[in-house]
């Protein structure tokens, strides 16, 4: 049996009345309480008060260890909270946790909204493209923001994104005597709130959002010309087969198209994209920033199979530029046995290599012919695309 020297205590606006007695046991018997001021204010913690360091580490815990030690953090701590940062450092015998009610299921229960239909960020460290992908007419989001001033940046985000007729609630000091709230939609809600207070807002989506199928439409991305089409796009993110929390290797990236769909289709999926032209490669970031995927979505400059040393291993691999016969033989002698392969062709070289790779290695193969109509004299006609060819396999 192991007693544990960390307690992390869940506090609400209400301080000390809110908490439970194990909780007020364990701050009165703290050699040292953590937290931010806000928090070491509402529980008198007094001279036994340490203010988390900024930027924010949790280093201070754990040069304290040996002695009792307490960590104050917003409503529940497994929320978004510091409770996830300390697990990084901490055995399981080390801490115990006494969580309150997180700012989410205070601002549910205010608002009627069921939890389980609302999706739940914390944008107070995170930028508003977070919302990107999920804002749709009739989505309702619960979200932290950093402080007094972001709600009046985050309309402006809405209005410029196309969701100015979106409902916002502006929610302080939730669960306590000071609590407030006020409604706007988007393109009324200019004023800041006040400053140093915690911050969550409630949004209700009024207008479509992004479609959820693969293949977005081309104009979403930033390109210059070299970007996979929206059907074959489509049809390559069919045969990627993402899955939760998988890795992309997307060789030869362009646009970074095919990463940043990847990233959408699957809760936690990443991609690293390979790119040899720095131009591309600013693309590809800028890519990332608009669907808020900077987290999950990492350009690299270089070309490949040179550029692959010292990189995570994938799950899959796109190749959609710059293939050639040695990239082929690294993957093989590199990869591990059950990685995904699905490689775009458009020349008769390529062409000639995936075929032979297809004979040799096995998987499918398939051509690609699209036309779409355009004008032809006073008419239209059909204007056909190059061909694709497509290999896929599993190593």
């Amino acid at each position: 049996m192991f007693e544990p020297w960390v307690t992390i205590v869940g506090l609400g606006e209400d301080g000390l009345s809110g908490l439970s007695d194990a909780s007020r046991s364990a701050l009165a018997e703290a050699e040292i309480i953590f937290g931010g001021p806000r928090h070491l204010e509402l529980v008198g913690a007094g001279g036994k008060g340490q203010p988390w360091p900024v930027p924010f580490s949790t280093a201070p815990v754990m040069a304290a260890r040996g002695r009792k030690v307490a960590v104050l953090a917003s409503g529940d701590p497994f929320w978004f909270g510091a409770g996830g940062s300390l697990m990084r450092d901490l055995a399981s015998e080390d801490w115990v946790s006494y969580p309150a009610p997180s700012c989410f299921a205070l601002a549910a229960n205010q608002l009627g909204w069921k939890l389980e239909d609302t999706l739940c960020l914390g944008l107070h460290a995170a930028p508003f493209e977070r919302l990107m992908p999920v804002l749709s007419a009739g989505v309702r989001v619960l979200c932290t923001l950093r402080d007094g001033r972001a709600p009046a940046k985050l309309a402006e985000w809405l209005i410029h994104n196309g969701q100015g007729e979106a409902r916002v609630h502006v929610m302080t000091r939730l669960g306590g005597p000071a609590q407030r709230i006020t409604v706007e939609t988007a393109s009324n809600l200019t004023n800041p709130t006040e400053e140093g207070v915690p911050v969550l807002v409630a949004i209700e989506a009024a207008n479509p959002g992004l479609p959820q199928a693969s293949g977005l439409a081309d104009a979403y991305f930033a390109n210059d010309g070299q970007i996979t089409k929206r059907p074959i796009r489509a049809l390559t993110l069919s045969a990627l087969a993402p899955r939760p929390g998988e890795l992309l290797w997307d060789i030869g990236g362009g646009s970074g198209s095919i990463s940043a769909e990847w990233c959408l289709a699957a809760r936690g999926a990443r991609a690293i994209t390979f790119e040899p032209r720095a131009e591309r490669v600013e693309n590809i970031a800028e890519n990332a920033r608009r669907f808020g995927l900077s987290h999950r979505m990492a350009p690299v400059l270089g070309r490949a199979p040179n550029v692959l040393d010292g990189q995570p291993l994938p799950d899959v691999v796109f190749i959609g530029g710059g293939g050639g016969r040695d990239l082929l033989k690294y993957l093989r002698k590199t990869l591990p046995s059950g990685t995904r392969l699905v490689a775009n062709g458009v020349t008769l070289e390529t062409e000639t290599l995936l075929m032979q790779a297809h004979s040799e290695m096995g998987g499918h193969l398939m051509k690609v012919e699209i036309a779409e109509a355009a004008p032809l004299g006073r008419m239209r006609g059909w204007e056909r695309a190059r061909p694709v060819i497509q290999w896929s396999v599993t190593l």
